[in-house]
This record gives structure tokens, sequence and C-alpha cells, in this order.
């Protein structure tokens, strides 16, 4: 977390840094946060409360910034300083138009343990670059690639007008984070920096694929919250629609995909269950996500022989793509 912290100061005056101690007990996280307040008055503040895990530590995060632009910063990441800087002052600068920015995107590092090249994951074929678009100007995103919160920082605005709150005691909420406020974001910039630095590859990880199967009911939570959030086919914007359809496709192939590694009857059921749900929520996106272009069709393939075949594809796309 220290470090984390010594990455973000670069910014000076022109942020606050808000600690969000949600109940440590273990470790002495209250300590240094207070320190470090000590040490960077005005800058730095540590607000301690009773464990409510990701997503309540996220909400109190969001009531208690008085800043403008709200950027989620995991303990265990870091930021590039150059690049941080870089966003600070574009967002300062930002402040100066006639209508405001809603969402900044820019580019994350996955450091991976143990990996030797660092995957970036970036947005120049998605998002156009050097300008202020709209929906109107989003073109395809590549099939897993899909603005997380690494990537993105939002209008604190944004977030209270479409009524943000997370679940409690709840991980993968991070989803909900994103996609919740997306309806709600007009005026958008693309900075083409590698600023997020993504520490992942760490055996006790909530990403780490064995920890997200001992959690699959909170991810299952996230991803009904999901399909409750939006009927995406009423969504007016065609742009936004489709990449709503896609975030919300690539959820739910996790979802199953996880399902499927588990095993045994009750997981298989609990995969069922959750493509019911959607069917019953809305026949009309449940026909998109099951039977589309995307890879909804994929995490269906009928028997064993089929499930084998979903998890090779799922194997050589862990290759690819360098996740979990």
């Amino acid at each position: 977390m220290e470090h984390c912290i010594e990455t973000l100061l670069c910014a000076g005056q022109d942020i606050e840094i808000l600690i969000i101690d949600d109940g440590s007990v273990k470790d002495n996280t209250a300590e240094i946060a207070d320190r470090l307040e000590r040490e960077h008055e005005g800058i730095v503040r540590a607000i301690h409360q009773e464990n409510k895990g990701h997503g309540g530590a996220v909400n109190t995060g969001i009531e208690n910034a008085v800043g403008t632009y709200i950027k989620v910063v995991d303990s265990d990441d870091w930021v590039n300083e150059k690049a941080f800087k870089k966003a600070v002052d574009f967002l300062k600068s930002s402040l100066s138009e006639e209508e405001p920015l809603d969402m900044l995107v820019c580019n994350f590092v996955y450091e991976k343990v143990g990996a030797d090249h660092k995957k970036i994951m970036h947005y120049h074929k998605a998002l156009p670059r050097n300008m202020y678009f709209g929906w109107d100007d989003v073109r395809s995103f590549s099939v897993g690639q899909y603005i997380l919160m690494h990537s993105v920082m939002y209008r604190k605005q944004v977030l209270i007008d479409c009524g943000l709150k997370l679940p409690e005691h709840t991980f993968y909420v991070d989803n909900l984070y994103v996609y919740t406020p997306l309806p709600y974001v007009k005026k958008m910039y693309y900075l083409d920096i590698n600023l997020y630095r993504y520490f992942i590859g760490r055996d006790d990880q909530s990403v780490n694929e064995q920890v997200m199967i001992s959690r699959i009911d909170q991810q299952l939570l996230v991803n009904r919250m999901m399909v409750d959030s939006y009927d995406v086919n009423e969504l007016e914007n065609k742009r936004l629609r489709s990449y709503m359809y896609q975030y919300l496709e690539i959820i739910t192939v996790i979802s199953s995909v996880l399902l499927l590694r588990a095993g045994g009857k009750e997981n298989l059921q609990k995969k069922k269950d959750i493509w019911k749900y959607i069917k019953n929520h809305n026949a009309k996106m449940y026909k998109k996500l099951r039977y589309g272009k995307g890879l909804g069709w994929g995490v269906n393939l009928p028997g064993a022989v089929g499930r084998k075949t979903t998890l090779l594809i799922y194997k050589i796309c862990q290759k690819i793509f360098g996740f979990n």
C-alpha cells in the first residue's frame, strides 16, 4: 500500500488521496495510513471503517471525495508516475471545457508474477485518440478487450447521477463500478498512456482462478446485478448498446467457464441457472447473448465433449491474454 501511495504523490496538491482502511486488524494498515496522512497533510486522508469489503470501501471513497474526478487504485497495484501526472494535467485542462468530460480512459499493464513479457491493455482500435468523443465515435472492441476499473476515471457526478451503490462484502464489484455509469457517459477522452500497473498472479489474489471458483456465488451475484441494471435493448445509442452487450456477455462467459472448471452437478446447475435467469429477465437479451456472434454460444456447447471443447478454448485464451 505504501508503494502504491508513493506513486500517486507525484501529482502533489492537484489531487487528494483517500486511504480507506476497511477494518484492517491483522496488520498495521491503520498505523501506516495515519502516518501517511500526517506526512502529507492536505493531500492524504485516512478513513477508518468497519469491514465492508471492496464494494463498501469504494462506496466510502466516493462519498468522501471532494475532487471532480475519481480513480480507484487497489493497494497492491500502482501507477506510472509520469503517466499519472500527464493524466492529472489533462483533467485539469479539461475543466475549462464548456461541456464536462465524463470519462477518461488510459491503458493498463499486467504486472504478472513470473512473466517476462508485460501485456498492455490498450484501446487503439476501439477508441479515437487525441480528441473528445461520444459513443457514436466508438468502434468495435476486440474479443477479450473491455474497459476495466484499471483503465477508467469517472467524473464523480456521473457516479452520483447513475445511483451507483456497490454491494458490501462482495468481490468482483469492479465490473459494476465500470458498467453501471456507462449510459450516463456522454463525453469521453482516450489518453494513450500506460498508466495503471495491475499486479496479478499471486495465489491468494481475488482474481486467481481457484479463488474465483471458491467465491463463485459472489461472481454470480455481480453477474445478476449487471443483468438487472438495464434493459440493454432499450438503450438508444447503437454503439453504447453494442458495447454493453459485449461487456455483459464476457462477464456471463467468465461465470460459465468458472462453473465448468469447478465441475460437479451443483456447479453445472448454477451455470444453467444464470442463463435461465437472463432468459426469464429478458428473452431478447438472452437470445442475443446465447446465440449471437459473440462468445455466449461457446460456453453452451452440448454434452461432456462440448464442455471439454469450451475449456480447451478457455485455456488457449488464457495463454494468449495472460489473465488469471
